[in-house]
């Protein structure tokens, strides 16, 4: 490493975020990104350690959260070239192993940086924000579009079905190979989870299109308002392609049961944030009224709750709450959650943080369930709690009544729409993304389950490869 001590001189330094009091104002995005000389500066800090293990993703334990990058980022290397002012050089290996460091870059929660050895005694390096600063100067230099070219062309071609952070990071991958691919994609918009499942403020969707845009630019094909099964066969597919690659996401939204379900306003998180984003795309990005009035309940403590939060507020909410059925996390690492364990600790995520300042509280109910929506004319009024104990059971004496004009269901999903599954033939999938159809491979979320963007990635990559090998032993055969 160029400083192997920079880590001792330098204080990490994150991208500052936006002021609360002006981001709730618009749906731009909210991180403020350093100058060039700041980032070299953080990037300084990387040391020499030896056992990198911020590019290992481990799930150490068995947590179910991840430490280490688990697509085997070359970390240290474009760290030290960020530090060098060598910036085409720390794309070049920032590429090697990501396709889309931009999304990353934004929406990752940066496993990576827990990993980091200097974790062990201060807050690690600062990995995330490089990572952005890195792709967003290739674009800026026009860098990436020959990243993405093949050497040659064969004639193999394949059809991915999904265009989410898998199934884009499949296409790119197949691309440099040489071959020749077709995205579908059922939405209007390419994109998958990265268009309509994070918010603008989270992931201005100009990013995305940009993305789209370099992948169209270096021969990808993107076919949208397209669902199989629909308006196109799993035949059809399978006979005009190579290969096909089922990256279609876990979209099937986990719901709630309760009595009052059906009511008019109790919707699934991905519908509300999809038509949050539709609205931005129509060219609405500042915060509007739409929800003026309203109390909306969220129920879901993760990240796409917190997300909820930030979008009602910027809709005008009159109150926004929080319902999580887990006790709330402690404040600091215990005993049982030791580096490099992704610690699991409390944290006040960034719509929390709007939810509070704009005059909410209590805003996060913990260890809270909901027995029955309250409907009047079948529409939502209200809703039921109680609280529960470590088992989930109810705990009497504990029920509570909440105001409900909007609840927002942000539950996570349950896994891949399994009729997609079935019109391929496909009814086992094999470690190394093959299935029990030769022709068909499953890759990301719609093979792992719900996951983070940066799993997605690698997992659309090591499809990708293994196609590659599978097609190219067929021209020795």
């Amino acid at each position: 490493m160029a400083d192997p001590f920079g880590f001792l001189k330098y204080e990490r330094k994150d991208n500052p975020f936006r002021p609360v009091a002006e981001r709730i104002k618009d749906w731009e995005e909210l991180q403020i990104p350093l100058s060039t000389e700041e980032r070299q500066t953080q990037a300084a800090r990387c040391m020499n350690c030896g056992i990198p293990f911020c590019q290992t993703g481990i799930f150490y334990g068995g947590k179910r959260a991840v430490s280490g990058c688990p697509n085997d980022n070359l970390i240290p290397e474009w760290n030290d070239f960020v530090y060098r002012g060598e910036f085409k050089k720390a794309f070049e290996r920032l590429a090697k192993t990501n396709p889309l460091p931009e999304m990353t870059g934004r929406v990752c929660p940066a496993p990576c940086e827990k990993g980091c050895t200097e974790g062990l005694n201060g807050s690690g390096v600062t990995i995330h924000d490089n990572e952005r600063f890195i792709i967003d100067h290739a674009f800026e230099n026009d860098w990436v579009k020959a990243t993405g070219l093949p050497a040659e062309r064969t004639d193999f071609k394949i059809a991915i079905v999904g265009s989410g952070p898998a199934g884009l990071s499949a296409a790119w991958r197949l691309n440099q190979l040489g071959h020749h691919v077709t995205v579908f994609e059922k939405s209007d918009q390419a994109g998958g989870l990265l268009m309509y499942g994070i918010p603008n403020m989270k992931l201005d969707k100009q990013v995305v299109m940009r993305r789209i845009a370099v992948m169209e630019a270096v021969g990808i094909k993107f076919v949208l308002n397209t669902e199989i099964g629909v308006d196109i066969t799993a035949d059809a597919l399978q006979k005009e392609f190579d290969r096909v690659i089922i990256a279609a996401g876990a979209s099937v939204p986990r719901d709630l049961n309760v009595p009052g379900r059906d009511a008019r306003g109790v919707v699934f998180a991905v519908d509300y944030l999809t038509d949050c984003t539709k609205e931005v795309l129509a060219g609405e990005r500042h915060s509007n009224q739409k929800l003026a009035g309203q109390h909306v309940i969220v129920i879901g403590g993760g990240d796409t709750g917190n997300d909820c939060l930030g979008s009602a507020v910027r809709q005008g909410a009159a109150s926004v709450t929080q319902l999580e059925i887990t006790p709330q996390l402690p404040s600091e690492r215990t005993t049982e959650n030791p580096w490099p364990e992704y610690p699991m600790v409390a944290k006040i995520g960034y719509g929390q943080a709007e939810g509070m300042f704009t005059g909410n509280g209590p805003l996060t109910y913990y260890t809270t369930s909901t027995t029955e929506f309250i409907t009047e004319d079948d529409r939502i009024v209200g809703i039921k709690t109680v609280q529960v104990d470590g088992k989930f059971q109810a705990i009497p004496g504990t029920e509570k009544t909440l105001k409900a004009d909007l609840v927002l269901l942000a539950m996570g999903f349950t896994g891949v729409q399994q009729s997609l599954l079935e019109t391929f033939d496909v009814h086992e999938i094999f470690a190394d993304y093959t299935t029990d159809n030769e022709k068909v491979l499953v890759a990301g979320d719609a093979k792992r389950g719900p996951s983070l963007v940066i799993w997605a990635i690698r997992e659309g990559r090591k499809a990708a490869e293994q196609i590659d090998q599978q097609l190219r032993a067929l021209v020795y055969q």
